[in-house]
């Protein structure tokens, strides 16, 4: 287990790295970023069913968030006002806004500014 949180993103898709790269430039991370695909997602205690479906936010004691929570966490260390934002997405009722946001974002990437058909998630992972 890392010592540091750890964000598992889809590597596969355009999207999902430009917003991971927008992070990385903008907000001092204090985390590892790995795409689930070079993950080894068994020592971090998630499955690849679970990483394709979203991005993922593991503590070092092995907590796992996902979704409109992971990103939350990520904003959370970035410290400054990335903070604050972090923090009001963790608030009800953002936090209930920002999770099915998330959700039609994340199965509609392959046709946001940037995603490729490559960016498409597997049916089984969309809206049940």
């Amino acid at each position: 287990m890392s010592i540091r949180p750890v964000l598992v993103y889809d590597g596969d898709c355009a999207f999902c790295s430009r917003c991971v790269a927008l992070a990385e430039r903008r907000l001092r991370l204090r985390c590892a970023i790995v795409p689930w695909q070079r993950a080894d997602l068994a020592s971090l205690g998630v499955d690849r069913r679970r990483a394709e479906h979203e991005v993922l936010w593991i503590t070092p004691p092995g907590v796992v968030y996902g979704g409109a929570e992971a990103v939350a966490k990520l904003l959370l260390s970035g410290g400054g006002a990335w903070a604050v934002a972090g923090a009001l997405l963790r608030m009800p009722p953002i936090r209930w806004i920002a999770g099915g946001v998330y959700r039609v974002i994340a199965d509609n990437r392959d046709r946001m500014p940037g995603g490729t058909p490559a960016c498409a998630l597997p049916a089984e992972h969309k809206l049940r």
